[in-house]
């Protein structure tokens, strides 16, 4: 049994932060005592910044970003080609491939993959919400960036079946990718060039 070092605020705290990803218990403490050093500069704004995000952050309805608004930024720029969709595993595949910024295009947000291992099946993700964007017609090309791993190319069958009475056009990322890869991995250029090289499924 080891011994509290802290109050159990400090303890909370680092119990809290060992729970993002990247940091262990080690991390956490490490963390939270660098946290604690710089409280008026990073630890009291973190706080204030952290509970605005929890009572604004919004998940946006029609494509599944986080924002402070819904729809989303993404959603309601007019500058965005609205005929290419990128279909994607999560939220941080969204964010890489923006900050590739090789297109200018709308997303939509899966909220997983198809996963029958863990229990995760079609009803789980937000397929049913894609193909009623398909089916609304202005959408001519489905662009699917999955991960390429089993899961994620199942998942980019799925789909591929769902959508295959639509006039669409379904590509998928290719060259950059290694198999196994995650999106949110990945550099901005391999990303850019993957999207380039896209390929007809």
């Amino acid at each position: 049994m080891s011994k509290r070092i802290a109050g159990p605020e400090i303890e909370r705290l680092i119990q809290l932060l060992a729970k993002v990803p990247g940091l262990g218990p080690r991390s956490a403490r490490r963390a939270a005592l660098h946290l604690i050093k710089k409280k008026e500069g990073l630890l009291i704004p973190l706080g204030s910044a952290m509970q605005d995000a929890a009572d604004k952050v919004r998940i946006c309805s029609t494509c599944g970003n986080v924002d402070t608004s819904d729809p989303c930024m993404i959603c309601t720029d007019p500058r965005r080609e609205r005929a290419t969709l990128i279909v994607v595993e999560d939220v941080s595949d969204l964010w890489a491939l923006e900050r590739a910024g090789s297109m200018n295009v709308r997303y939509h947000v899966l909220g997983g993959r198809l996963s029958p291992l863990d229990g995760v099946g079609p009803d789980d993700l937000n397929i049913g919400s894609l193909v009623s964007r398909v089916a609304e017609g202005e959408i001519k090309e489905v662009i699917l960036a999955v991960n390429a791993t089993v899961e994620g190319q199942t998942t980019a069958h799925y789909i591929t079946d769902q959508l295959a009475d639509f006039d669409v056009r379904i590509t998928r990322l290719a060259h950059g990718v290694p198999v196994g890869g995650e999106l949110d991995y990945l550099d901005e250029g391999t990303l850019a060039a993957a999207l380039r090289a896209r390929t007809s499924i």
